[in-house]
This record gives C-alpha cells, structure tokens and sequence, in this order.
C-alpha cells in the first residue's frame, strides 16, 4: 500500500527561508512511501569510518564510555532495588557498548559490553523485573516504565549483533513482567506526566521484541493496548502540566508508527510524522542548527539561549529522518541528518569527548552536565554509536552514498558481487569528495550520490570525464554504468558562504553558514570585533 506525505505550505507571513540553507520554504513535500524499503543501511562491521564523525566515535568510546563508572553508577542502584523514583539510564547504557562493540570489535568495548549485560541480567528477578525501585514502586514509579523498556532494548541489541540467547530470554521475561501489569495500572499512575512521555520509547521497544520472537501477543499490546495507530497529539507549545509537549517523546512515538508503518501499512501511522515536519520546517519549530525546543518542549519562537535542543530530542530527530530517508530515498532527509549531527549534535560534546550537555544553545554560556547517568548522556553514546549506519546504504541492486566523510565499506552489489568504496574527503572543510570503487569484477549498479539542496552548481565526474547530465541540487543524482576496479567518481560541492535570515527572536540577525556548518561567535574571545 502506498500513502503519501504531504507538508502543507504555511499561510503567508512575509519573507520565509527553508532551514536546508535554500532561500525559498519548502512549499510541498511530497514522499511516497512504499512497502519496501527504498534504502537499506550498510551494517555497523561493514562500515570503517575517519574524517569528524569517526573521531567523535572514537573520542565517546576512548574518553566517555571506557573511564565511565559503570558499577557505581549504573548497575549499583539496580542491585540495591531500593528507589522511589528516578531514572538512570542502564539499558541505553548497555545499547551504546553493544554497538560500538560490534562496531569496533575492541577487546575493552566487547568487555564492557559483557560486563554490563552479566551483571544486569543477574539483577533480574524471578518474575522478571529489571530496575532500580522497591517493590511498592515497581513499573507505578515515574520513569519505571522508561528504564525497564531501554532495557529491554539494549538485551535485544545484544541479542541482534552478538547473537546472545540469554539476553533475548531476559528481554522476554522482563517484557511479560510489564505487560501482564499493564492492566493494573491506576489511571493517574503517571503522575501528572502524559502517559506516552511517561513510556517514551516502550513501543518501539515491544515491536522490536516482536520481530526478534514473532509473538503476537507483543503487536496486540502496541497497536490495542498502547493503540499506537490511533495517536493523535498536536503540537503542544510550551512546558505545561502533563508535559505533552516533549520533543523526545513525540519523536520517539512517530519512529513507532513508522516502524509500524512498514508492516501494516496505515496512513494514520504517517500524520503524527507529517505534522512534526510541517511544523519543523515550516512554523519555525527546527532552530538554524537544527535543535528542537526549549527546556524539552517544542517552541516556535527561534529562542537560541539557555535550553534549547534537548540531546535526546536531537538523537530521536536524526532517527525520524534517517528512518524517512531509509522509506523513500528523499535526500532532503540526509540534508537533515547533516545538518543535525554537524551542528547539534556534536555541540552537544566536549572537544575530548568526555563532557556532555543536556543542552546546546547558540546564544550564551553552555553547561556540561554534570552526571554520566540520565536520558541526554546516554542518548549521546547510542546515536554516535549509530552514526556508521547513516553513510553508504544498499539501494536496488547497487549503493548510495549519504553522508561525506573519510569511510571505507564493502558490500555485495548486482547480487553477489564484492565491491569495496572508499570516500576520501576533507568535507565540509572543502567541497571535494572522491569515491574510489574497487568491485571484485566488471560489474553494472546504479551509484547514487546525495546532492545537498544547498549545492547548486555542483559537478561530477567519473575517471576525469564530467557527466553530461544535470546535478539537481536536493536529489539523489543516479549514475548506471558498469564499473570497473580502480574506477573514480569525483564530486564537487560548491562551499559559498551564506547569510541566512532569522525570524521570531532572530529577526534582524543572519546565521553565517558554509555547506552544512553553522558558524558562531564567541564574543569573549573576538573582543575587538565589539569596538
């Protein structure tokens, strides 16, 4: 079944400018969305990374996740079962090390990984709870629910890279434990939180628990009990009672529906992701970075201070579209995802990795937060653990290539033929990107390369010879030849700099912006540009 996206154009309100760097909004976007997947993501071993975003990998590892202390304070307050409230972030935890472990394969990081998940699972209790309160607060306790539902998440993902049977058998009782108490829940159990932030994450969850055993009791909790198709929030701006405004959770519900979405399909499974994009890129909820919402909640006002762009918020977003991207090739999602991670999401992050903040303003001081626990730090790991993933992805028969860095993949293309791709850029320091394909043989596959909606102009050549064709700037250009070992596709990206408009609190201010970056200021230290 094939459904639509369409973002409505916003009612007139004098000049607009579209976040993507392009000096018109985006009027209509209109993404078809089949039943297949239009892209398929190279998997984290087969994928080596250099350039920005493999250092900020190996910083987060080497720097944050290796020298955290993870017995004191993650898996401590587990063992000792005594909390009321709180959360603390074990099963993000635990998700992160397995996938920089099947990434990297590094004896400490596969270390890590099994000590984590032993030492979890030995919390366990008989009936299956995994968590940090006593039994009077068991899954009632705000956030209970949050915690026992990421780990859950992180047991699968062990489950799905290493293979680990005792982590799918432990992600099954602890899941029938909350399912079976679902029904016993008290209708103000949440605590004055609206219940889809008080589970954030908790249907994604069980959909993955059903693909990995096939129970159909775990689709029956998510689409009648949670009636995951029949969410229907608006946006709620601003922090009010009930929170309902939660970027984070917003996010992480639609990524639900999409994932959903690919199995019965459902075009009420599609409104909740259509009507956060529309207000993101077109009723000023996405900032010039961007970051999403202040203090966590969405905002329309282009306020850059204090608490704007959640962490976690910034990792759900990079999901949604990458999730996007992966439904309907539309390139303009990869913009997002360069966009995000160059600008928000590495703000997010010390220069030697091993601060994080909870916030990333672009206007004042910014606050590292001080505890490696809780949601932002560890939403952090996972989505740079994720980072591999979103560069070269399987396309029909052939590839596609995302995101520009240093990277080297091999894959099976046309079938069953090895082709190893090399991506040598110093991108977005320059606009120069050179892809060498090695395949094993002569081999016919159609390359596709992402051409940013800021890149007019752009060029490609294959071997020295600039193809004949037009590069659309914001496509997939698709270059079908038979490729040779040794063959060299070469890429250029204009890098003009760009001035680009604010509005709301931003009106009579430009963002300074060169390919995807968003240039700042720091006043305290460029004193003379003041006099």
């Amino acid at each position: 079944m094939n459904t639509l996206l369409r973002f409505p154009r916003p009612a007139a309100r004098g000049p607009a400018l579209c976040l993507l760097g392009v000096l018109v909004v985006i009027g209509c976007i209109q993404s078809r969305l089949p039943a297949a997947e239009t892209f398929t993501p190279l998997g984290l071993r087969e994928v080596h990374v250099g350039g920005e975003i493999g250092r900020r990998i190996n910083i987060t590892i080497a720097n944050n996740l290796l020298v955290l202390d993870a017995g004191r304070d993650f898996l401590t307050p587990f063992r000792n079962k005594t909390g009321q409230t709180g959360y603390i972030g074990l099963g993000k935890l635990i998700d992160a090390a397995v996938k920089f472990a099947a990434y990297t394969g590094d004896p400490q990081v596969l270390a890590l990984k099994q000590h984590l998940v032993a030492e979890t699972l030995k919390t366990q209790e008989l009936d299956g709870y995994i968590g940090l309160m006593a039994p009077p607060h068991r899954v009632q306790a705000l956030w209970d629910v949050h915690e026992l539902g990421y780990v859950i998440w992180g047991l699968l993902a062990d489950h799905q890279y290493f293979g680990e049977a005792r982590s799918l058998a432990a992600a099954r009782k602890a899941a029938d434990y909350l399912i079976q108490r679902w029904p016993t829940l008290p209708l103000d159990w949440s605590a004055g939180t609206a219940p889809h932030v008080a589970v954030t994450g908790l249907e994604r969850t069980v959909l993955a628990l059903h693909r990995a055993t096939g129970a159909a009791s775990d689709l029956d909790f998510v689409t009648k009990t949670r009636a995951l198709p029949d969410w229907d929030l608006p946006i709620v701006v601003g922090r009010r009672p009930g929170i309902e405004g939660h970027v984070y959770a917003f996010m992480a519900r639609c990524l639900a529906q999409l994932e959903l979405q690919r199995t019965q399909p459902d075009p009420r499974l599609l409104a909740q992701t259509e009507r956060a994009l529309d207000f993101m890129l077109h009723h000023d909820g996405l900032h010039i970075t961007g970051g999403t919402g202040q203090r966590e909640i969405w905002t329309d006002d282009q306020d850059g201070r204090g608490q704007l762009g959640e962490t976690c918020a910034t990792a759900y977003q990079l999901r949604l579209y990458e999730s996007l991207l992966r439904l309907n090739g539309d390139a303009r999602m990869g913009d997002l995802i360069e966009r995000t991670v160059c600008n928000a999401l590495f703000a997010a992050q010390s220069p030697d990795g091993r601060q994080l903040r909870y916030y990333s303003p672009t206007e004042g001081p910014r606050v590292y937060w001080t505890r490696d626990t809780y949601c932002c730090p560890c939403n952090y790991r996972r989505i740079v653990a994720e980072l591999p993933t979103m560069i070269f992805y399987r396309n029909r028969a052939g590839l596609a290539v995302n995101l520009f860095t240093p990277a080297q993949a091999k894959l099976s293309v046309a079938g069953d033929v090895l082709l190893t791709i090399r991506q040598e850029t110093d991108y977005p320091n320059s606009g120069r990107v050179r892809l060498r394909l090695d395949p094993a043989r002569a081999v016919k596959f159609p390359l596709q390369l992402r051409i940013p909606a800021w890149a007019h102009g752009a060029t490609v050549a294959v071997n020295g010879q600039r193809i004949g064709s037009a590069v659309k700037a914001g496509t997939f250009l698709e270059l079908i030849r038979e490729w040779q070992p040794g063959d060299e596709v070469a890429l250029e990206l204009p890098m003009a700099w760009r001035l680009v408009k604010g509005r709301q609190r931003q009106a009579g201010r430009v963002a300074v912006m060169r390919g995807p970056q968003v240039f700042c200021l720091n006043p305290a230290g460029n004193a003379e540009l003041a006099k």
